[in-house]
């Protein structure tokens, strides 16, 4: 005599909920895999090109003006940088740059933006910028640093630019970092300012932080 075995409503609904959760478990699993696959390999082109930094340099440097009204200060500075992509390999894009100038560690002038540009592998750009300060605050031992450099015929001014980047290699393209650069601009500064504006040109190199 043969066995008849029925099954119940029930539990064959309990064996398709089971099939179903096996199906999205095994999607899940293979999504993830794609994905930690992708990551993986972009991380592994990275490593191998791991991008250097920007370089920047100072071209030319030309004070206008550099006064003192009280304990405000009066300043106009026209600046060339040159910057430059060292990468072969690698494309930045520039989201956003500020430029400003700095006097004994006192930001002397506001911040000036940068419009956004791309620059290509082993590209160079030169980055204009007119900074000015309108009676801006400035500590009470400005004035005297200002007249000792004028004695010792010579004013340093360090010329400041930040912002943020992006990465570009092939059609990927990185998250933004941050970047600081840092120009020291020495300037001839004798006992009275000349009409004509005090010019620095001697291209000195900049640091830069990422």
């Amino acid at each position: 005599m043969s066995k008849i075995t029925i099954t119940s409503p029930k539990h064959c609904a309990a064996k398709e909920g089971l099939k179903i959760k096996s199906n999205y478990k095994k999607l899940y699993f293979t999504l993830s895999a794609f994905f930690t696959s992708i990551l993986l390999l972009i991380l592994l082109i990275w490593l191998i090109l791991h991008p250097a930094k920007p370089q920047f340099s100072l071209k030319e440097v030309d004070i206008y003006q550099l006064s003192l009204s009280g304990p405000n200060l009066n300043s106009s500075i026209q600046l060339t940088l040159f910057s430059k992509n060292p990468n072969q390999k690698v494309g930045i894009y520039y989201d956003e740059i500020q430029v400003y100038a700095a006097y004994k560690g006192q930001q002397i002038t506001g911040d000036t933006p940068v419009p956004p540009f791309y620059q290509g592998q082993e590209e160079s750009n030169l980055i204009t910028a007119s900074l000015v300060g309108n009676i801006l605050p400035v500590a009470p031992s400005l004035g005297f640093e200002l007249g000792r450099d004028q004695t010792v015929g010579r004013l340093v001014l360090n010329l400041k630019a930040n912002g943020k980047l992006r990465w570009k290699v092939g059609t990927w393209v990185s998250g933004r970092y941050r970047f600081n650069v840092n120009c020291v601009a020495i300037n001839a500064f004798g006992p009275s300012i000349p009409a004509a504006p005090l010019t620095s040109n001697r291209g000195a190199q900049c640091s830069t932080t990422l």
